[in-house]
């Protein structure tokens, strides 16, 4: 059972006695999901957030990307492996 509320990509969906919830079928179209996909729940704010891992994986290196205050022109990981190594010469002298 779903019904169509206030905004049109909003759906209200019903929890059953054993906690299961039904996708309906227009969301599960949009987001390109059939049976057998496999997603993951996280509760942020208050919320459950259900996304693929290469959904995680692309939410994350964007976030990473925007947080990022090195200099745009250096890799990212050039920097860590230059830390890294810089930690374990350190270490080495001693």
């Amino acid at each position: 059972m779903t019904e169509q509320i206030g905004e049109p990509d909003r759906v209200e969906v019903v929890v059953n006695r054993d906690g299961r919830i039904l996708i309906p079928a227009q969301v599960r179209r949009d987001l390109g999901l059939a049976a057998g996909s496999t997603l993951l729940l996280s509760v942020e704010d208050g919320r459950v957030v259900m996304e693929s891992r290469a959904q995680l994986v692309a939410r994350m290196r964007r976030e990473i990307a925007e947080a990022w205050q090195g200099d745009p022109a250096v890799s990212v990981t050039d920097e860590l492996l230059a830390e890294r190594r810089a930690d374990a010469a350190a270490e080495d002298a001693r």
